[in-house]
């Protein structure tokens, strides 16, 4: 059995990763979206984050990265909605999902959202702070070897999906 393709979709909070994941779901192809950030720091626990929030998502974000592989193992495509960011709990976090997806198909897209508009939206969203996405850009890793970028400031999720589906699959 092939391994499922693993789509990393790589950007800060508001950029519109978790639109585009719904604009995949709905082609005929199934993309499973069982690894988002959001979901598995759910896993935690309010208690614990509040503690050490770094030190626990970071411990559950390599957890999700293994859960990725196991879906692909059994030939189903995975959709993860994720920044790759540079903390001391993580470094080198993009070496380590390098590493992690080995032997894998693994493609990185670049979701990319001026941050203007970013702060926008988190502020329509009303559950991140204004200045999330400003924060997050300042960590994420550099040199990421990306398939393809997307820019959801001037396409809509379903361009974004179709410029990746065409990306990976044509």
């Amino acid at each position: 059995m092939d391994k499922g393709k693993i789509i990393f979709l790589n950007g800060v909070t508001s950029s519109g990763k978790t639109s585009i994941v719904d604009a995949l779901q709905s082609y005929s192809e199934p993309f499973f979206y069982v690894v988002a950030n959001d979901l598995f720091e759910q896993m935690i626990g309010e208690k614990h984050l509040h503690e050490d929030y770094w030190q626990h998502l970071s411990e559950v974000v390599i957890m999700m990265y293994h859960t990725a592989r196991l879906f692909s193992d059994h030939g189903k495509h995975i959709l993860i909605d994720g920044i790759l960011v540079e903390r001391p709990e993580l470094k080198p976090h993009y070496n380590k999902v390098k590493a992690i997806f080995k032997g894998y198909p693994l493609e990185i897209v670049e979701v990319f959202c001026p941050l203007d508009i970013c702060r926008k939206r988190n502020i329509e969203r009303g559950d991140r702070t204004a200045d999330q996405s400003d924060r997050q850009s300042e960590i994420m890793a550099e040199n990421i070897q990306y398939c393809c970028t997307v820019d959801t400031s001037l396409n809509t999720p379903e361009e974004c999906a179709e410029i990746i589906i065409n990306t990976l699959f044509n």
